[in-house]
């Protein structure tokens, strides 16, 4: 691997002191040559976010943290945080993920990094019973149908637990940094019944066919 593929993994968070206490240690602790930074974009949590993360940086110099001031909670806050978590990024490469999807193993961005070449714009994944499972984009626009069906308004693309792939319900994404505020603009629009329906069918189509 070369310096090329070193990485910027990317959360936006909100009041989730607890699951940065059990899973941040995860994304922290990856074995990983080139090296590689995570960046957390608190929302102005009410908890005890902050806390947490300036005991974690004591231990992790690779972690860093921002924030969006003033919790409007504005559906589209998700949006802009991880648009500042963008720019803040120094990497070639970013991992935009969640708090809940804890990393397989510790090898998980060893595995993603394995993946990254010069026709690959972007990687949509998922993890299962036996690790993570990757699609790989040419174009971002490629990935544009599956983005808009995940994180669109009211939406969660992290959570699902049953037939995630299927359902395009993925864990995290990764994008050249390059192309990454461009990949953010199919986040949180307003989509319409008979859109999400087509786009469910697009989904599950193509899905079921890789």
């Amino acid at each position: 691997m070369s310096e090329m593929n070193r990485i910027s993994v990317i959360m936006a968070v909100y009041d989730n002191a607890r699951e940065l206490e059990e899973n941040l240690p995860a994304f922290l602790t990856q074995t990983y040559e080139p090296g590689y930074e995570v960046i957390i974009v608190d929302e102005s949590s009410t908890d005890n976010t902050e806390d947490v993360l300036k005991l974690l940086k004591n231990d992790h110099p690779h972690l860093y943290s921002t924030f969006l001031p003033k919790p409007d909670r504005d559906i589209l806050r998700r949006k802009l945080a991880l648009t500042i978590g963008v720019k803040a990024a120094k990497n070639e490469w970013v991992i935009l993920t969640d708090v809940h999807a804890r990393p397989t193993s510790e090898e998980w961005l060893k595995e993603i990094a394995e993946n990254i070449d010069n026709t690959t714009e972007a990687m949509i994944g998922y993890y299962n019973k036996k690790g993570t499972k990757i699609q790989l984009f040419e174009d971002i626009m490629e990935a544009r149908h599956l983005i808009i069906k995940a994180e669109r308004k009211r939406a969660d693309g992290h959570k699902g637990k049953h037939l995630k792939y299927l359902r395009g319900k993925y864990d995290f994404i990764a994008v050249k940094t390059s192309k990454a505020h461009d990949l953010l603009k199919f986040f949180e629009q307003k989509v319409g019944f008979r859109r999400l329906f087509g786009l469910r069918m697009a989904v599950m189509f193509q899905n079921s066919h890789s």
